[in-house]
């Protein structure tokens, strides 16, 4: 939910006293400059006339505003949370301890809050997150050649039912079934932005994924249908390519991805995945504009479906498709991904 703006003198006076209890919860769109700006922004302060408020982000672009150098106001709002921001790094420090709410209460954490805040900003809850980086212990140990009991206990999983069942809730096979030698491999690829999946052959990327989006493991399993069960977790020459590409994309060097791409989808599916490819990194359209940029004005609808069928995230740049009304739509990888993915593409347009 949104928080409910106080009236604009207050918002002014908290933007003067660059006050923290705004930060990420009000955003103030400066019109001599087009710029919108955290409260707590450093930078030189404009004048009232020249200030309008805005209770989000969306807000913001929508009005035509773009983001500040300085402050970053696009930068994913959980940073703003000091509850999931200490577990956030309490997570980074101990990747392979089995968390639970016994712990959070032990240090002062209430779970029920814990449960929403992180549901809010990730779509899933710490406990959730945990397991899933418990997870890629495993899935790393059977990248490397491990027996699956290896990959059981370097996940922390006191049974071997518990791991099968979290692995093929992930993957959408259990371990025991990916086949040695396999003709598609996937990899556990850490960014920024949280950890990927990829999945390629000797040649080319075929998907794509945040770890913890929801549709992977369907997409994972047509895959394995597709590929007539030849899925394995490994290593191949691609994945070195694309961590190169990934790394030079999140450090602000190059968007540009050159990998080849196995593109599985119709033909008018593969044309909207074009057409989005051709959306400048920094810039952004509407589901409309990308159904009258490949002759089929009226298909809206299909292209949003197209958009949401996308298996590679990033280099098929769905994230860059918004609202009609410049609002930040639906994005499988989250909205605070969405966000964060515009504001690192703004730099390439500089």
């Amino acid at each position: 939910m949104l928080f409910p703006l106080p009236d604009t003198e207050t918002l002014y006076r908290a933007l003067l006293d660059r006050d923290p209890a705004y930060d990420g919860r009000a955003y103030v769109g400066v019109t001599s400059t087009g710029i919108f700006c955290r409260l707590t922004c450093p930078a030189r302060k404009p004048k009232p006339e020249n200030c309008r408020f805005f209770a989000s982000v969306a807000e913001c672009m929508s009005a035509g505003f773009r983001a500040c150098l300085k402050c970053h106001p696009m930068a994913p709002a959980a940073e703003a949370d000091p509850i999931v921001a200490a577990l956030l790094k309490l997570l980074a420090d101990r990747p392979g301890y089995r968390w639970g709410e016994q712990d959070l209460e032990r240090m002062g954490f209430d779970p029920s809050t814990v449960r929403r805040s992180f549901k809010r900003h990730f779509g899933i809850t710490f406990l959730e997150m945990a397991r899933l980086e418990r997870l890629r212990l495993g899935f790393e140990t059977l990248g490397d050649g491990g027996r699956v009991i290896d990959a059981q206990q370097d996940a922390g999983f006191e049974s071997p039912s518990a791991f099968r069942s979290a692995f093929s809730r992930l993957i959408g096979q259990p371990p025991g079934r990916l086949a040695e030698n396999a003709l598609l491999q996937a990899h556990w690829l850490p960014t920024p932005l949280g950890t990927m999946i990829a999945v390629t052959d000797e040649r080319a990327l075929h998907l794509l994924e945040f770890a913890d989006r929801k549709a992977l493991p369907g997409e994972l399993k047509k895959l394995f249908e597709l590929s007539r069960c030849s899925l394995g977790v490994g290593r191949l020459a691609p994945h070195a390519v694309l961590e190169t590409q990934l790394d030079a994309y999140f450090t602000g060097r190059s968007p540009d991805f050159t990998i080849p791409l196995a593109l599985h989808g119709s033909d008018f599916t593969r044309s909207v995945w074009e057409a989005l490819r051709q959306i400048p990194p920094g810039a952004v359209r509407s589901y409309g504009e990308v159904a009258s940029a490949i002759g089929r004005p009226s298909a809206t609808r299909a292209v949003a479906r197209a958009n949401g069928a996308n298996q590679i995230a990033l280099i098929i740049p769905c994230h860059r498709v918004i609202g009609a009304d410049g609002s930040l739509t639906g994005y499988g990888g989250g909205l605070w991904r969405k966000q964060k993915l515009i504001e690192i593409e703004r730099q390439f347009t500089r």
